[in-house]
This record gives C-alpha cells, structure tokens and sequence, in this order.
C-alpha cells in the first residue's frame, strides 16, 4: 500500500509540472518578427520569445544582468563597457559574440529601425574582443540600460545571409526575410507562421537561461481573434486558454462563469489622439473657403478638441469603467507622473464652440481620423464616441478604422491627418515618453520617432536635453515634470484615459497580468484541466 500511494504521489507531482501548451489570443497578428522594425508592444512580446536583450525586469520591474554579464562605465567616461555572457547558442546553433551584440545595436540605430527611440543618448557600439563590447553615449543617464530592455540581440552572419542586415522598412510595407523567419537566443523557437491565422513557439531545448523559468509552457500558440464575439466564444469553448482584452462588454458574463477566471491589472500606456501640426495643408482636413490652412496648428483648436471630450461618458459607455481618466501622455506607474498632470482640464463644449470662433472657425470644419480596430481595448468605438463628441460643437469627422497592420503603416509613413494611438513607457520612465512623441523630430538622432503629429517646443527640447544628461534622480524627474506641464497645458496631444488591463483565463491556467501587457510565457503555469 504504501508503495502504490507513493507511486499516486509522484505521478501527481510529475503531472503538474509536465510540458504543456499554452493557447492565447487578442485582437491582431503580431506585425513583424525583424526585431527592430516595428516598436510596439504585442509585436515586442511575441519577438521576446524568439530573441534575449542584454538586459530584462525582474518580477519587481528593476533592471538585471542578461546578455550582458556585468559592465562600467570606460575610462574616459564616454560609454558603458559591456562583458558578454560565454556559451550562449543561437537557435540555428551559432555562438554569440560581441560582434553579434554591436551589430544589433548599431542596427537598431539605422534610419529603418523604429527602435531608434530606445537608442537616444547612444551613438554607436563597437566589440572590443569576442566577449566585450564598447557602447559609446553621450552621458551617464540612468535609464541606458532600460532602454536596451526591448532591443533584441541578433546573429550578423544569420542576417548577412539572408539579406536582412538593415530593419525592414514599416514605413514603406516593405517584406524581408526577417519578417517571418526568426533565429534567436530565447527560451522559445519559430515553429510555424500563419499570418492572421497562428503563429506557434516551442521550447527552445539548449536556452542558457533555464533555472530563469518558473512555468510550465513549452509551446505556445497564439491566434489573432478580431471578432469580440468570437474571441470570447473561444475562450468559453476551450479553444484557447487564454484572452488578454476579453471584449468590455463580456467581463461580468465572464466573471459569473465557474470555468473561467478574470485577472485585472493597470497597464502603463495612455490612449491619446495626435495632430498633424506641421503641415500647411493637411492630407485629410478640409476647411470651406480656405484652400491652404491647418486648423491643428492653432492651440485654440486643439483646446477645444480636448474640452469637447466627455471623458467620463466615455469611461462608463464605452469602457465599461474598466479605464483611468487622464489628463497627461503617461501612466501613474511612469516616473514624472503627478495627479496634478492627470488631473484633466475641464468638460466644456460651449467654451470649445467659443475657441473655435475664436481661432476662425464658426462653422467647423471637416477632417478624418485614422484609427485601428483590432490594436487597443474598444479602439475603434472610443474614436467613433470622440467623432459624434466632436460633432456637437461643428465639426464633421470621418473614423478610418482599419486592421493594425494598415494602420500602423499609414501613420508612420505621415499618411494621417489625426489618430488614435496608445503609447506605453517600456522604460518606465516619463523622458522615453517625452523623446518619442513630443521631442522635435530628428531623423538622424532618433528624436521624436513617435512625433508624428511633428510637435516642436523649444522649451520641451531644452528640458528634455537636460533630463537626458542629469545624474541627480531628483532634478532629473523635476525637468521631465516640467516639460510634461508644457505639453499638457498646449495640447499638444489629447490624452483620454489610462487602458485598464483585463485578462480572461481557463481555471487551469496561472497567468498573471503584467503592466505592459505581455504574457510572460517564462511564468505561466498550465495545469491539467479537469
């Protein structure tokens, strides 16, 4: 008896820790598996799979050793010296070097990389020998080794031979080799690509970093679901395990449902509306009897865009109170946020007709604006709601809603005269926020990649230089503080509301929801379903 009880336990034991297969699903299909072409946040989840960074978060979101070992700054002060970690294998079975590491990152600097924002303050990376790698910047910020977190480090012979040693380029909808095909270091290998249909990981059996992982998963499948109704029926059916933006509208019928467990978390990314504000004659605006003009440019116009935003209508009707109003570009859980940056200013349409006179527009004008419809939580019916808002003091707006992967394309080529878009701070800090959508855009530099509305305030640029250099954490956060005042108090983005995360899963799933919404595969533990 006691032999056969023992055999029970240890089969129980083994039972729970077997390799198991994880089913998840959201709204849209990754975008691309070239690690540094597109820079968004379900296509940077899905590549954090396939490739490591030299550095990562921990479970408590502070910056650890990955690729790299252990650095210091050089001597002269001019760049971090980097000590690359010994025996880690790619996929195909190359070793990594140093020279894989500068490529990466100098790759991640050219013009077709969208990653260009992570690499402010870098200015190229050189391998010293096999195993050390120079990186040359231009201060001693503190937040350089997050910004890399998201870089993902490739193989420069993989890539020269397939004709991918520069980043697809998004803006041109241009396809590579890279776009589909995937040779990392990560806990996890491409085994098949369906664009729009499935995409599948499996373990990665040689992964230098095992006694990393905590969970269970050793394959994933993810499947892009774009009907609400469908993706809820999947989950409800077991087709997947789990669902990482359940349709608003389900999370109480969801919540009621003995097989089904519903996670909430705070996401730390902040739905807004950008402006074409550098154009004279914007692509999409029209204005009677005035050929050449851009109303976006007048501050009044954009005021009056804000205040005719009834935000708290929006919260309750559209998203279901699963959404934190905001009155600033970045979440609370980002460095430099203040509540009295997210306060927001005022509800006022009659005040929002009155600028609109003001500036020269008593009649309104008309415009469209873009938006995805398969990207963020409701992003398609949030716009639609501004639209009819908008409507009330004048003006005549046309919502494009189209899948993101136009959508992404259109916008980053400037093919958009307004749009919605959710940004998220990888870094954790308000400066990578600043730099990406409110710096003056500098092609060279990377500067304001995500300005494509075109924003330039001098005083912002000034803070922003000074932020980027300063070592003292406190006068640091008090110039991102400032320069998020200005941005706020010239409207140059409309921000609406801090996306709240839901995550629906099977009850034999242990899943935790994550500030940036990404499934840490390395975590997730499946248990045998019942």
């Amino acid at each position: 008896m006691c032999k056969k009880l023992l055999v029970v336990i240890l089969a129980s034991m083994l039972g729970s820790a077997q390799a198991e297969t994880l089913r998840f699903a959201s709204q849209g299909d990754f975008l691309t598996f070239d690690v540094h072409s597109q820079n968004e946040s379900l296509n940077s989840a899905a590549t954090g799979y396939l490739y490591d960074s030299l550095f990562a978060y921990d479970k408590n979101w502070k910056v650890i050793p990955w690729l790299a070992e252990s650095w210091k700054r050089n001597d002269d002060n001019t760049g971090w010296i980097l000590n690359i970690r010994k025996g880690v294998k790619f996929h195909e079975g190359q070793t990594l070097t140093a020279k894989d590491v500068a490529f990466s990152l100098n790759r991640a600097l050219e013009p077709s990389s969208q990653f260009k924002n992570n690499m402010l303050g870098i200015k190229s990376a050189k391998a010293l020998d096999d195993y050390t790698v120079l990186v040359e910047t231009v201060s001693a910020s503190p937040v350089f080794f997050r910004q890399l977190i998201d870089v993902r480090i490739i193989n420069y012979e993989w890539a020269k031979a397939h004709g991918a040693l520069h980043p697809q380029n998004a803006s041109a909808k241009e396809e590579s080799f890279m776009a589909r095909h995937a040779n990392g270091t990560g806990p996890f290998r491409l085994e098949s690509r369906e664009v729009d249909v499935k995409t599948v990981f499996v373990e990665n059996p040689n992964w230098w970093n095992k006694a990393n992982k905590t969970g269970n998963v050793t394959r994933i499948e993810y499947t892009p679901i774009s009907s609400n109704a469908t993706r809820t029926a999947a989950l409800l059916s077991g087709q997947v395990d789990l669902v990482i933006d359940p349709p608003t509208q389900d999370i109480a019928r969801l919540e009621r449902n003995s097989d089904i467990t519903v996670r909430t978390g705070s996401e730390n990314r902040v739905v807004l509306i950008t402006l074409d504000q550098f154009t004279d004659k914007p692509l999409f605006v029209t204005v009677p009897g005035k050929d050449k003009v851009n109303p976006f440019k007048d501050k009044r116009v954009r005021q009056a865009l804000y205040e005719a935003v009834d935000i708290n209508a929006i919260q309750r009707a559209v998203m279901r109170g699963k959404s934190v109003p905001t009155g600033t570009i970045i979440a609370q859980s980002v460095n430099g946020w203040t509540p009295e940056l997210a306060k927001r200013f005022p509800y006022d349409p009659e005040h929002a007709k009155k600028l609109l006179a003001e500036a020269g527009y008593p009649n309104g004008f008309s415009f469209t604006i873009d938006t995805p419809n398969n990207r963020w939580i409701n992003d398609e019916a949030i716009t639609k709601a501004i639209a009819s808002m908008w409507a009330k003091i004048g003006l005549t707006v046309s919502v494009n809603a189209m899948p993101r992967s136009q959508f992404f394309p259109k916008i980053l080529s400037l093919n958009s005269s307004a749009y919605l878009v959710a940004w998220g701070i990888n870094t954790f800090d308000g400066l990578y926020g600043l730099q990406s959508l409110s710096q003056t855009f500098d092609a060279k530099t990377g500067t304001g990649l995500a300005n494509l509305g075109r924003v330039s305030d001098a005083r912002i640029d000034e803070l922003i230089a000074k932020a980027e250099i300063e070592a003292d954490e406190a006068k640091r956060t008090a110039y991102i503080t400032e320069a998020l005042k200005l941005e706020k108090e010239n409207y140059y983005h409309i921000p609406l509301h801090e996306q709240s995360l839901t995550w629906a899963m099977r009850k034999n799933i242990d899943a935790q929801v994550t500030p940036n919404n990404r499934v840490d595969a390395l975590s997730v533990v499946v248990h045998p379903a019942k």
